[in-house]
Parts: C-alpha cells; sequence; structure tokens
C-alpha cells in the first residue's frame, strides 16, 4: 500500500484537489509493485499503462544508483517499452490501411467508421 507520505498535493499548502506521486518516499518494494501493476495491467489493452510505466519509472531503472529491486524494474520497464512500441506500430500500420482502403471496402468500410465521410474518395 501507497502511504499518504508518497503523495504531495500539488500546488499551495492548502490541498487543491490534486496529488502527485514522488517516488522518493515510497520504498523499494513497493516501486516494485507499482512498476509490475502498470506492466500486467498493460496486457488488459491498456497501452497507456505502459507508457506511464516506462515515463515514470525510466530514472528508477537506469539513472539511480543500485538497488535489489531494480533489476527487476528495469525489465517490466524495457518490456514496457517494448510493448508501447508495437502498439505504435500496430496502430499505425490499421490507421494507415483503413485510410487506404476504407472506400474499396464499402459496406464493411462504413460499419467500422465512426464517421462516414461525403463525397467520393
Amino acid at each position: 500500500m501507497i502511504t499518504r507520505a508518497a503523495l504531495s498535493s500539488s500546488g499551495n499548502s492548502k490541498h487543491s484537489g490534486t496529488s502527485t506521486m514522488n517516488l522518493e518516499r515510497v520504498p523499494n518494494e513497493e516501486k516494485l509493485n507499482l512498476c509490475r501493476k502498470y506492466y500486467l495491467g498493460g496486457f488488459a489493452l491498456l497501452p497507456f499503462l505502459w507508457l506511464v510505466n516506462v515515463i515514470w519509472f525510466f530514472r528508477e531503472a537506469f539513472l539511480k544508483p543500485s538497488y535489489s529491486e531494480q533489476t527487476q524494474i528495469k525489465t517490466y520497464v524495457k518490456r514496457s517499452a517494448l510493448g508501447v512500441l508495437l502498439w505504435a506500430v500496430v496502430l499505425s500500420v490499421w490507421i494507415t490501411v483503413f485510410q487506404h482502403f476504407r472506400a474499396e471496402w464499402g459496406e464493411v468500410g462504413d460499419y467500422l467508421s465512426f464517421t462516414i465521410p461525403l463525397g467520393t474518395p
């Protein structure tokens, strides 16, 4: 469980309603647990969690002095980066194919479209 000390209010000393995570105050075991949760969450078709994992834990994995949980965090960060890259490639290919062939697919292309453009391609 992440302690209240790890959460710090952003802004003034008064609570502004938003909190940010301070990984410096979180024990290494909790960092590993959180990193693992974000990594596994990415497999639930939520690649954004992988991106957050890479951004949030990159410094912990590669720039901080060595500690026992760091090697496993490093593995999760690398795999998360690979997952984000793979999703970006797959999504880019799908967008390109769909934009290029939507009109040729006829009714199927229309059913897959959120909005149907007017006119001819």
